[in-house]
């Protein structure tokens, strides 16, 4: 995996990102990794709404079914 400054990164990162390898990149900051950055892969978005019509909601999905009362005293 390729490792890169986030100023470096800041300089070039579109072209960075046309040249993205399937390993990714890290971002560090003093030496540090705070981002890594990969490629999406597309066969992942086919994942999105593929479950549409095919799961059912049964009872209330806002409720947790446990019954209190707000003026009751502890």
């Amino acid at each position: 995996m390729t490792t890169i400054g986030v100023t470096k990164f800041k300089e070039q990162c579109l072209s960075l990102l046309d040249h993205l390898d399937d390993e990714g990149l890290t971002i560090t900051k003093h030496g540090k990794p705070i981002a890594k950055i990969t490629r999406f892969n597309q066969h992942d978005g086919d994942l999105i709404g593929s479950l549409k019509h095919k799961a059912q909601i049964q009872g209330d999905i806002y409720s947790t079914g446990i019954q209190w009362d707000v003026n009751a005293q502890s």
